[in-house]
């Protein structure tokens, strides 16, 4: 008799055997891989025993350059090396050429929404330039396990839009590699203490990288993690701190808003590693090249590299304290506060962070190394090499999304903070008389006009059957996956015609328009709901009117004399007048007196319709 071999869903055939899977932290300055071998979870190092792989790309004559080779020749060829391309990435070209004033870099311009990097190679896009880098990690994997990876864990920031985690997507893909899943940065990082520590309760992840800064709010219990916020900024971080210390020293060396890409790309690095010697040191020696050939020599103690970075840590604190009052707690309540990325090494970040939560950070993994670990491990149990401990991850939403409704305005359907997947749906009906299509505006954010949030996709329900208005129901879902990435359905009820849509947006968010999304829609909620009262009445004067003007067309000069019409008519344009004003009561109290005015008419209107229906029929009919 033949044995047949059975296991859990997921899982291998064959116990023994392990799918090859793998976590990568692709981060803005340094990328890392990492995976679990023989139930060890470790970062994965080049054969030259370094586990950190500068995230720099080179396009030379001689072929593509990633990591240490690139970062050394970023000096001497600017122009064709491109760093911390993580912040352009899911980005306009508009977006772009903001920041590109700061970036040594010659942007194409094409008909295309998603920027190019001229380079000798070639026009390359940020998804390009990070698929390169994520080769370089894929490689590194396979090697180090022996065989082919059946997929990959990516984190990406919590912050990161819709457009950014698709085009972190896309670059993985045009790599050759499976995505598992995109996880959240922070979440990652409490995956490797949650495991680690096995510590039930309340968790403040503080995730300051290269380029982006996160904080999120974690429920860590029995195994579950569920995310109660996230909050930060995704353009803000060590880079920033590196650009606000190469301004100091070009103020003190004398040195030219105009100098060359290259200067520029030295002084970069000088600051750096004045930064990252200061997180041990108390002060550190510059010899900085001037453009004449001539050096200039000097020194930033401690004191005043603080200064010059507590407006940036300032920023993060705000972000803080915004995430605390989402999950409704106080700082107090956190019971442990882990540190992450490469800039929560300066002791100014670790000293005000824990000010804040009246905690000691917690720094016993490598804060670069910490997100990586966190991935592999969520990689694993993906690839279905389960081992005795499963975790379930409750990720939630970083901006609310929601539907254009009339009069502009932004019904939410799915709020920020809510954990993902997660599907919604809900009901909407036409607005016109015969209505055979209705557009659909897909939109991000917090405010309440759709004109102070960001447009994601646009996408028309046609072949509804005319009714009247009102009459029909177009259901809208909206699906998001573990991925943080969306779809909406449209489908009218009655048929079941249906229109969908897959966000893909070609573009992400401007520098600052997350945060500043947040910030407006809390500093701004009394003029939003003003704005909005104002709106809905508006859209109910002109249905009012609308319908009024439909029914006078049809029977007016039938059921009403001209007095009659008259004082109709009269009603109509107070509130055609009033609508057009700006005081929501008084255009509630006009559309009220219209159908005051009009009462007679609708009765007159409704008996007419009761002795149409009954003609030619007894009474004993409709009883």
């Amino acid at each position: 008799m033949a044995l047949l071999q059975i296991s859990e869903p997921g899982q291998s055939a064959a116990p023994h055997q392990q799918r090859l899977a793998a976590g990568i932290d692709l981060g803005t300055t340094n990328s890392l891989v990492a995976a679990v071998r023989s139930g060890v979870v470790d970062t994965l190092p080049d054969g030259e025993g370094r586990h950190l792989l500068p995230s720099v790309v080179r396009f030379g004559a001689e072929g593509t350059v990633v990591g240490e080779a690139a970062k050394a020749a970023a000096a001497e060829d600017p122009l064709n090396t491109i760093a911390s391309v993580k912040r352009l990435i899911g980005r306009g070209l508009a977006d772009v050429e903001r920041l590109g004033g700061r970036l040594p870099y010659k942007f194409v311009h094409t008909d295309a929404a998603v920027p190019r990097l001229r380079t000798r190679a070639g026009d390359f896009s940020p998804v390009e330039v990070s698929a390169e880098i994520l080769r370089v990690l894929a490689a590194r994997a396979e090697s180090a396990l022996g065989g082919t990876l059946s997929g990959v864990v990516i984190t990406v920031p919590a912050y990161f839009d819709e457009a950014q985690r698709q085009a972190t997507k896309d670059a993985a893909r045009l790599a050759g590699l499976e995505v598992f899943r995109l996880l959240n940065e922070p979440t990652a990082a409490a995956v490797a203490y949650g495991l680690d520590r096995n510590a039930d309760g309340i968790h403040a992840v503080y995730d300051l990288g290269g380029g982006t800064f996160d904080i999120s709010i974690l429920r860590l219990r029995r195994g579950v993690f569920e995310v109660l916020a996230t909050g930060g900024d995704s353009a803000l971080g060590g880079d920033d701190l590196d650009r606000t210390v190469a301004r100091w020293i070009m103020e003190r060396a004398g040195i030219e808003d105009d100098a060359s890409h290259g200067i520029l790309r030295r002084l970069l690095g000088d600051a750096c590693a004045a930064k990252e010697a200061l997180s041990t040191a108390d002060r550190a020696s510059l010899r900085i090249a001037r453009p004449d050939g001539a050096h200039w020599a000097g020194e930033l103690d401690r004191a005043t590299f603080d200064a010059l970075a507590d407006p940036l840590i300032t920023r993060t604190i705000t972000a803080c304290r915004r995430c605390l009052r989402d999950a409704g707690l106080r700082p107090d309540a956190v019971q442990e506060l882990v540190m992450v990325g490469g800039s929560t090494r300066m002791p100014r970040v670790r000293e005000r962070v824990g000010e804040l939560f009246g905690a000691t950070p917690l720094v016993e993994l490598d804060p670069d190394r910490v997100v990586a670990i966190g991935a592999a491990l969520q990689a694993n149990i993906l690839a279905g090499n389960r081992g005795d401990e499963d975790l379930l991850l409750l990720d939630v939403i970083p901006l609310s999304l929601g539907l254009e409704t009339m009069g502009g305005l932004v019904e939410k359907i799915i709020p920020r903070n809510t954990t993902i997947p997660v599907a919604r749906a809900q009901e909407f009906t036409t607005f016109k008389d015969g209505q055979t299509a209705m557009a659909v505006h897909v939109l991000q954010g917090e405010r309440e006009l759709v004109a102070h949030c960001r447009s994601l996709a646009r996408f028309e329900l046609r072949g509804i059957p005319p009714m009247v208005a009102g009459a029909a129901r177009i259901r809208v879902s909206f699906e998001v996956d573990a991925d943080g990435l969306l779809q909406v359905t449209a489908t009218e009820q009655s048929s079941g015609v249906e229109a969908q849509v897959e966000v893909k947006p070609s573009h992400g968010l401007t520098d600052g328009e997350i945060e500043s999304m947040l910030r407006d829609s809390m500093d701004r909620a009394g003029e939003d709901l003003a704005a909005r009262r104002l709106r809905e009445r508006r859209v109910e004067a002109e249905r009012t009117l609308a319908a009024l003007r439909a029914a006078l067309a049809k029977d007016g000069e039938a059921l009403l004399d001209a007095a009659e019409r008259d004082r109709v008519e009269a009603a109509l344009s107070w509130l055609e007048t009033t609508a057009a004003g700006t005081d929501p009561e008084a255009i509630r109290t006009a559309v009220e007196a219209l159908e005051k005015t009009c009462d007679f008419y609708v009765e007159r209107r409704m008996n007419r319709s009761i002795r149409a229906a009954m003609a030619g029929h007894k009474i004993e009919e409709f009883e």
